[in-house]
């Protein structure tokens, strides 16, 4: 799974789940059991994760979404 997002903003991660779900592209979001343990104060970011072999896809419909800000960088 390649890491597209990391973020604290539960919107901002629905928003970009829903936009990868609309084009068929499998995602997960990581983390989000350790965020409600640690009692949601924004300390433990959650994580957009994609499959690898689309990950360049997913990128360009964040992009276009408005997102590319977002974004983390590519290793």
């Amino acid at each position: 799974m390649h890491e597209l997002i990391r973020a604290n903003d539960p919107v901002l991660l629905s928003f970009a789940e829903s936009l990868m779900k609309d084009a068929g592209i499998h995602c997960f979001i990581a983390d989000q059991g350790m965020s409600i343990l640690e009692g949601s104060l924004g300390m433990l970011p959650r994580r957009l994760l994609v499959d690898e072999d689309r990950a360049d896809e997913a990128r360009r419909i964040l992009i276009d979404a408005g997102l590319g800000d977002e974004l983390r960088t590519p290793k």
